[in-house]
C-alpha cells in the first residue's frame, strides 16, 4: 500500500511524557529471544491490494497528562516502570459498591462517577457514530457528495471498515439512531437493542465538558481532510463527512457532541447474532483450504470433506503469513487449539475406523506422517509424495490402487485416510507397551473419611450414588457390559484397601499405616468387575458411613492416596483414572504435607506468583509417575477454608483428569450439583494413556504446549487421559518461508488406548492458507480462538511472571496487532479513528475481560484457592467453553416468549442493560445467577417461584421450584439447554437487586468498570486506541 496521504496525528495526540515504549517483549513474557522489532519498525509488506474488512471508531486522544494508569490505580507520570496505560483516572471518593438512585431517565445509574465520565468526555467527545449505523454492518454505497438518505439504497456490499468521522464533521445522529451498531437508517426506530424500553443507559445521557486545554467542538480544521490523498477503493465509505469537502465539512457553528453511548462500540452479540443468522442451521462442509468457519457460538450442521472439523481444531488464524517476519510484524499469534475427542452430535458422522491388519497405518517413511488426503499419488499410484516433508515414498503393495484421469486413486471416496479430515486406525502390537496388547482401564474410588466428611454427610452421599452410577460406566457400543474395573479405598491418616472379590460374602477391609512408603496389600479383589461383584460392592458402600461413623480423625494426607493408586495401576499392568473425594488441607505427617501459606500481603507484589506454585515438589514427581503409567487424578474437593488448590491442583491438571470445587459444602444445598459432575465425569468418552503428535508441512513448526500435559521432549504430548472436554492449544513458529500453493499442513495424531483396552491412532488434518498479504491474516481470524490462546499463554506465565507485566504485555500485544493492521492495511484516516479488522471487532472487550479475570487480577472477595482452581481449569479449556467463561451469557427471562423452544437472545454484560422490571439470567460455565429487579412482574414471579411477591422469595434455594406454570417450564427448559454438553454443572444463584449478593453478580458484567479495579470497556477501548497512536507515532 502506497503510504501517500498517510497523515500524522494531530499535535495534540502526539506521545506524551510518561507513556513510552521500551521495547517490549510481546507476547513472550519476558523470553529475550523473541524480543519484537522496535515500534517504529512496521513497514508494509508489498502491495495489499483492497484494504481488508473492519471497523472503524472515532476518538480524540487525550490531552497529554500524566493519564498513566495500572488496573488497579493511580500512578505518577514521568519515566514508565510499566507499559500498561490504563483507563482515566476516577475519583477516589468513589464508594465501592455506588447506591440506588431512582431516576426518571434509568432504572439503572451508571457505575462510572461523574469524574470519570469527564474524563472518559475527553477521549471519546468525538467518537461520532455517523446516522447512517457504525458500519458494523455492511453499508450500501451512494454517489459522493449525496447526504441523502437515498444514496444509501443499493446492494449491499462486503463487510469493510467504515469510518466514523471527528468532532464536527458528522451532523449529530437522531435520537433513534441510538439502538445498536447495525441499525438500518431507512428502519423504523425499533427498540433498544436488549429489547427493553425505555431511554438508554445514564452515561449516554450525560454531556460531558471539554477538559482545559482542547477545543473538542471543532474537531479538526476541514482544511486537514484534504491531505489524505486519493480514496482506496471501497475503504471508506461515502457518506457526509466521510470523503475530503463533502458538505458536512463546510465551515459552519460546531455541533452538538455525541453522547457517550454503549452502542456505539462493536457488539458481541450484535457479532454472534449475525453469525448465526447467515450461518446457523447450515451445512458448513469442511473441503476448502484456510476457509474460516462458523463461530463456536453457532449451531450448523459440520461435514468431513478433507479437512478436520472446528469441533475438533479451530485456529487463531486460518490464513499463515509466509514468512517469519510477517509474523514478527502483525504480532498475531499462529495457533490451533485441538480437542481431540470433542463430543460430535448425533446429526453428524462419527469417525470411520480404518484398520490395516498387522501391516498397520500407511506412513511417510522420513517424517512418518500418517496417510491423509494431503498426500499426492504418482506413477500411476505406485508411489506418493508426502504432503508434509516433499519425500517420495513407495506404494506398499496391499494398498495399491491405480489412478483416474484427475490422477486420483479411483478408491479415493471408499477410503476415509484419503477422503475426510479426520478418522481413526487400529494400532499394531508396535504401537503397545512392551508390544503386548493394554488391559482394559480401572477406575479407583477413594474417599476421605476423616471427621468432617462423616457428620456432614458427604460420605453416606457419595457411597449411595456410587451405587448407582457403577451401572453406568463408560462402554463401547457394541459392547453389553464395560469392560472397565473398578477398586475402592477409604483414607484419613492411613489407608484402608477393600477387598470385594465376588465369591466373599463380606468385604474385608486392609489399613496401610506406613504411608511414606505405600505398597497394595492385595492384588487379587482389589480390582474387579462391577457385574460380577455388585451385591460384594453394594454391601461395602453400605458399611463404610458406619465403619468410620465413631472416628474423631480430623487429619488426612493426599500424596500417599494418589501413590496407592498409581501402585494398584501398575501391579495390574492397566492405564485408569482415580477419583478422589478430599476436603481438607493434608496436615498429617506423610509425604505430600501442606501448611497454610494463604498470604494475602504477596497480593498485588512481585511475590504473587508464589500463590499459583506447588508448595512441594512432592506433587510434581508424583504427576510424572502418574503420566507414565497412564494414571489420570479426577479430583472433588469440599472445602470449607484454605486447601492450597494450586499444590492439591496439580496432579489432576498434568495427568489429564478434572478439579471440580465445592466451597463450604451444604448437603441440601449443593449435593445436586456435584452429583450432576459426578455422573457427567463417570460416562465421558475417554481415551487413557495418550501420546499426541502435531506433525506440520515444512516452513513452520509447533513450539509450545498449553494444557492438561505433561512433555518430557520437544514433540511427544503425554497425557495419562485425555476426555471429550480437554483441549490443547500449539504455537507455531516458523523455521522457513511458505508457500502460498501449498499451504500450511497440520496433522495432529493421538495414539491411546479405548476404554475397553483397544490401542487406537485418532488422526486430524487441517489445511490452512499462506498468503504474503498482512490483510489476508487479519480477514481469517478468529477471535474466540485468540482469547483462547493469550488466556492460556498468560496463565501459564502467571508461575513466573509478576502479573503486573503480564497485563502489560497483553495490553501491549492487542494494540501492537491493531497497530499493524491500521497502518498495512486499511485505509488513510485520521489518526483520530479507532480501526479495527472485522474479524477482530470485538477482540478488545474479550481481551478486557481476560485482563480482568481474577487470576490477573486479585479482588477481595476472592480466595486464593479459586483464582488457583480458575487458572487450572482455563489452562485446558476448549474454545466453546473459554468463549462463555470470559464473555457470559445473559438472558432477559421477562421478555420470553413461552411457545419458544429456543433461548431469548442474549444481551450485553453491562449493567445499562438491566431493569428494575426485568428478571435475568447469566451464566458462565461455571456459574450461574438469576437477578431480578425490584420491580420484577409479580404474575412472573408467582409463576417461576410459586409465591405472591418479590419479597417473598427464597434467595437460598439453588434449584428452581417445580411449579408446573408456563414460565417455570420455560425458565427450567432454557437452564437444561445452557447447561447441556458443558463439562461443569452450573449452581443456581438467586440474586435480588439492591441486596448484598448482587456484589458478586456484577462482576459478571465485565462491559462496567470492575468494583476493585479492571476497566469498563469503553475505557479500555480509549486506552488501547492511545496505544495504537503512541505505535504509529
Amino acid at each position: 500500500m502506497s503510504q501517500q496521504g498517510y497523515v500524522a496525528t494531530p499535535p495534540y495526540s502526539q506521545s506524551q511524557p510518561g507513556i513510552g515504549f521500551s521495547s517490549p517483549n510481546y507476547g513472550h513474557y519476558g523470553d529475550p529471544s523473541h524480543a519484537a522489532p522496535a515500534p517504529g519498525v512496521m513497514k508494509p509488506v508489498g502491495h495489499l491490494g483492497d484494504s481488508a474488512p473492519g471497523v472503524t471508531m472515532s476518538s480524540v486522544p487525550p490531552p497529554s497528562g500524566p493519564h498513566q494508569f495500572d488496573q488497579n490505580g493511580a500512578r505518577a507520570a514521568g519515566p514508565p516502570s510499566q507499559r500498561f496505560p490504563g483507563p482515566p483516572p476516577t475519583s477516589n471518593m468513589v464508594p465501592s459498591y455506588p447506591p440506588y438512585q431512582p431516576s426518571a431517565q434509568s432504572s439503572y445509574p451508571s457505575s462510572v462517577s461523574t469524574s470519570s465520565v469527564t474524563q472518559l468526555g475527553s477521549q471519546l467527545g468525538a467518537m461520532q457514530i455517523n446516522s447512517y449505523g457504525s458500519g458494523l454492518a455492511p453499508l450500501s454505497p451512494g454517489p459522493p457528495g449525496l447526504p441523502s438518505a437515498a444514496s444509501f439504497q443499493g446492494p449491499p456490499r462486503p463487510p469493510q471498515p467504515s469510518i466514523l468521522q471527528p468532532g464536527s464533521q458528522v451532523p449529530p445522529p437522531p435520537p433513534t439512531t441510538l439502538n445498536g451498531p447495525s441499525t438500518s437508517p431507512l428502519s423504523s426506530p425499533p427498540h433498544r437493542q436488549d429489547g427493553l424500553t425505555g431511554a438508554p443507559p445514564l452515561n449516554a445521557q450525560y454531556q460531558p465538558p471539554p477538559p482545559p486545554g482542547a477545543a473538542l467542538g471543532a474537531g479538526y480544521p476541514p482544511q486537514q481532510a484534504a491531505n489524505y490523498g486519493p480514496q482506496m477503493a471501497g475503504a471508506q465509505l461515502s457518506y457526509p463527512g466521510g470523503f475530503p469537502g463533502g458538505p458536512a465539512q463546510m465551515a459552519g457553528p460546531p455541533q452538538p457532541q455525541k453522547k457517550l453511548d454503549l452502542d456505539s462500540i462493536p457488539s458481541p452479540i450484535q457479532v454472534i447474532e449475525n453469525d448465526r443468522a447467515t450461518r446457523g442451521g447450515q451445512v458448513y462442509a469442511t473441503s476448502t483450504r484456510g476457509q474460516v468457519p462458523p463461530l463456536v457460538t453457532t449451531d450448523c450442521v459440520i461435514q468431513d470433506q478433507g479437512n478436520a472439523s472446528p469441533r475438533y481444531i479451530r485456529c487463531t488464524t486460518y490464513c499463515f503469513p509466509c514468512t517469519s517476519d510477517m509474523a514478527k510484524q502483525a504480532q498475531v499469534p499462529l495457533a490451533a487449539v485441538i480437542k481431540p475427542f470433542a463430543t460430535i452430535p448425533s446429526n453428524e458422522t462419527p469417525l470411520y475406523l480404518v484398520n490395516h491388519g498387522e501391516t498397520g497405518p500407511v506412513r511417510c517413511n522420513r517424517c512418518k506422517a500418517y496417510m491423509c488426503p494431503f498426500m499426492q499419488f504418482i506413477e500411476g499410484g505406485r508411489r506418493y509424495q508426502c504432503g508434509f516433508c516433499n519425500c517420495v515414498n513407495d506404494v506398499p503393495p496391499f494398498y495399491f490402487q491405480h489412478l483416474d484421469h484427475m490422477g486420483r486413486r479411483l478408491d479415493h471416496f471408499e477410503k476415509p485416510e484419503l477422503s475426510l479430515g479426520s478418522y481413526e486406525y487400529v494400532a499394531t502390537l508396535d504401537y503397545c507397551r512392551n508390544n503386548k496388547p493394554p488391559n482394559p482401564p480401572a477406575f479407583i474410588f477413594m474417599i476421605d473419611v476423616s471427621y468432617s466428611n462423616i457428620k456432614n454427610g458427604l460420605v453416606k452421599l457419595i457411597c449411595e450414588e456410587l451405587k448407582t452410577v457403577l451401572g453406568k460406566l463408560p462402554k463401547e457400543e457394541q459392547e453389553e457390559t464395560s469392560a472397565i474395573r473398578v477398586g475402592f479405598i477409604t483414607y484419613n491418616k492411613v489407608l484402608h484397601f477393600f477387598n470385594v472379590k465376588s465369591n466373599l460374602a463380606q468385604p474385608q477391609m486392609m489399613v496401610v499405616t506406613d504411608v511414606g512408603e505405600v505398597f497394595v496389600p492385595l492384588l487379587d479383589g482389589f480390582l474387579v468387575n462391577y457385574q460380577e461383584s455388585q451385591s460384594v460392592i453394594h454391601n461395602l458402600l453400605d458399611q463404610i458411613p458406619e465403619m468410620f461413623a465413631d472416628s474423631n480423625e480430623n487429619e488426612t494426607i493426599f500424596a500417599p492416596v494418589i501413590q496407592a493408586g498409581v501402585e494398584a495401576l501398575k501391579a495390574a499392568e492397566c492405564p485408569g483414572k482415580l477419583f478422589i473425594f478430599h476436603s481438607s488441607l493434608p496436615t498429617a505427617e506423610a509425604p505430600g504435607k501442606l501448611k497454610n501459606r494463604d498470604d494475602k500481603k504477596l497480593v498485588n507484589t512481585d511475590k504473587e506468583k508464589i500463590l499459583f506454585q506447588s508448595q512441594t515438589n512432592v506433587y510434581d514427581s508424583l504427576a510424572k509417575d502418574c503420566v507414565a503409567h497412564g494414571c489420570s487424578v479426577t479430583l472433588f474437593l469440599f472445602p470449607s477454608q484454605y486447601v492450597d488448590v494450586a499444590s492439591l491442583g496439580l496432579v489432576p491438571q498434568l495427568t489429564g483428569g478434572t478439579l471440580y470445587k465445592y466451597n463450604s459444602f451444604q448437603m441440601h444445598l449443593d449435593s445436586q450439583q456435584f452429583l450432576n459432575d459426578l455422573r457427567n465425569d463417570i460416562g465421558k468418552k475417554i481415551g487413557f494413556d495418550a501420546i499426541m503428535r502435531v506433525r506440520t508441512s515444512t516452513g513452520f513448526r509447533a513450539t509450545d504446549f498449553f494444557g492438561g500435559i505433561f512433555m518430557n521432549n520437544t514433540t511427544d504430548v503425554e497425557m495419562a487421559a485425555i476426555d471429550c472436554d480437554k483441549a490443547v492449544t500449539v504455537e507455531f513458529k516458523h523455521d522457513d518461508k511458505l508457500n502460498e500453493d501449498t499451504g500450511a499442513l497440520i496433522q495432529c495424531a493421538v495414539l491411546y488406548t479405548t476404554i475397553n483396552g483397544q490401542r487406537r491412532l485418532r488422526i486430524h488434518n487441517l489445511g490452512l492458507n499462506c498468503s504474503a498479504q498482512l490483510a489476508d491474516l487479519y480477514k481469517s481470524c478468529e477471535t474466540d480462538a485468540l482469547i483462547n490462546f493469550f488466556a492460556k499463554s498468560a496463565f501459564k506465565a502467571v508461575l513466573y511472571q509478576p502479573l503486573k507485566v503480564i497485563r502489560e504485555i497483553l495490553v501491549n500485544q492487542t494494540a501492537h496487532m491493531l497497530a499493524c493492521y491500521r497502518k498495512n492495511c486499511a485505509s488513510p484516516s485520521a489518526a483520530s479513528q479507532l480501526i479495527l479488522p472485522d474479524s477482530m471487532k470485538i477482540f478488545p472487550v474479550y481481551m478486557n475481560c481476560l485482563l480482568k479475570n481474577c487470576v490477573l487480577l486479585s479482588r477481595p472477595e476472592i480466595s486464593t484457592d479459586e483464582r488457583a482452581y480458575q487458572r487450572q481449569l482455563v489452562t485446558t479449556m476448549g474454545v466453546d467453553d473459554s468463549q462463555l467463561f470470559f464473555y457470559p451469557q445473559l438472558l432477559p427471562i421477562h421478555t420470553m416468549d413461552i411457545k419458544s423452544t429456543t433461548l431469548p437472545t442474549a444481551i450485553r454484560c453491562s449493567e445499562s442493560r438491566l431493569s428494575e422490571e426485568g428478571i435475568f439470567l447469566l451464566a458462565n460455565g461455571l456459574n450461574m445467577f438469576l437477578w431480578l429487579g425490584v420491580s420484577s412482574p409479580p404474575e412472573l414471579i408467582q409463576g417461576i417461584f410459586n409465591v405472591p411477591s418479590f419479597a417473598h422469595i427464597n434467595t437460598d434455594m439453588t434449584l428452581l421450584p417445580e411449579v408446573g406454570s408456563p414460565h417455570s417450564q420455560q425458565l427450567r427448559m432454557i437452564i437444561s439447554i445452557i447447561q447441556q454438553k458443558k463439562p461443569y454443572s452450573m449452581k443456581l444463584t438467586i440474586v435480588k437487586q439492591r441486596e448484598q449478593p448482587e456484589m458478586v453478580f456484577r462482576q459478571f458484567l465485565v462491559e462496567d468498570k470492575g468494583l476493585y479495579g479492571g476497566s469498563s470497556y469503553m475505557d479500555f477501548l480509549c486506552c488501547v486506541h492511545k496505544e495504537i497512536c503512541q505505535l504509529l507515532n
